[in-house]
This record gives structure tokens, C-alpha cells and sequence, in this order.
């Protein structure tokens, strides 16, 4: 389990999903920069990315779900 907040992170993909600032939150700096550059993977990355966050199959940079919604 990740001790990254999946709050904080359905948040920042919400809001900021086509900069990847959700990406750089758990840790994927690679997938980050390639969200800057091409707005999300057009849109549909964030989509993928928002809808895993719910559900709670998204992964951290180390493999962890991240699946806690507060402290």
C-alpha cells in the first residue's frame, strides 16, 4: 500500500490530469513529462488514469496501489 493519498491524487488528475501532475504526485516523473507534451496522451490517458484512481488499481512508482482516501 502506498503512502501516497488517493484524494490528493483523484484531485490533481481532476484539475491537472493533461499536465500529469498527478504522475509526479506518486512518483512517475518519465509519464509526467510525456503528459506535458501531449496534454494527457490527448485526453483519454487521463480519462484511464482518473477512472484507476477511483477504483483504486492505481500504482505508485514503487508498484504500491495507492488506495488510502485520507491519513
Amino acid at each position: 500500500m502506498s503512502n501516497k493519498l488517493r484524494l490528493v491524487a483523484v484531485l490533481l488528475c481532476f484539475f491537472l490530469g493533461s499536465l500529469g501532475i498527478h504522475r509526479f504526485y506518486v512518483g512517475k516523473v518519465g509519464t509526467g513529462i510525456l503528459y506535458i507534451f501531449t496534454f494527457g496522451l490527448f485526453g483519454i490517458g487521463v480519462l484511464v488514469d482518473f477512472i484507476m484512481i477511483l477504483c483504486g488499481t492505481f500504482k505508485d512508482k514503487d508498484g504500491n496501489a495507492v488506495t488510502k482516501w485520507l491519513n
